[in-house]
């Protein structure tokens, strides 16, 4: 089963590479936890766009995790909203279904 792991020093933009290669889905990053206005620079690392208070650390993401737990664990960790598109990144996707559904949807 493919995972990635995530981590405060890594880009968004390799964020959303592995994500994308590893599950299929593409991977929206936010700099609001509400996941309204600007998304995240992807050049910038996620410890850099943490929210004040946040911890940050490290993060196995399996492909039968449920998307709206994986949104809700980044939101929890690094205070910055995510969220799950299906392959062409047209749709959101479901947040009961998993991330690895979202790459085939």
């Amino acid at each position: 089963m493919a995972e990635i792991a995530l981590k405060g020093n890594m880009k968004v933009k390799t964020l959303k590479a592995d994500f994308k290669k590893a599950f299929g889905a593409s991977l929206r990053v936010y700099k609001s936890v509400t996941c309204k206005g600007a998304f995240a620079d992807d050049d910038a690392t996620l410890a850099s766009i943490r929210a004040e208070g946040k911890a940050g650390g490290e993060l196995k993401i399996v492909g039968n995790m449920q998307v709206g737990n994986f949104e809700k664990k980044i939101a929890e960790m690094y205070g910055i909203g995510v969220q799950v598109a299906n392959a062409k990144d047209t749709e959101l996707a479901d947040n009961s279904g998993t991330i690895s559904a979202a790459g085939r949807a």
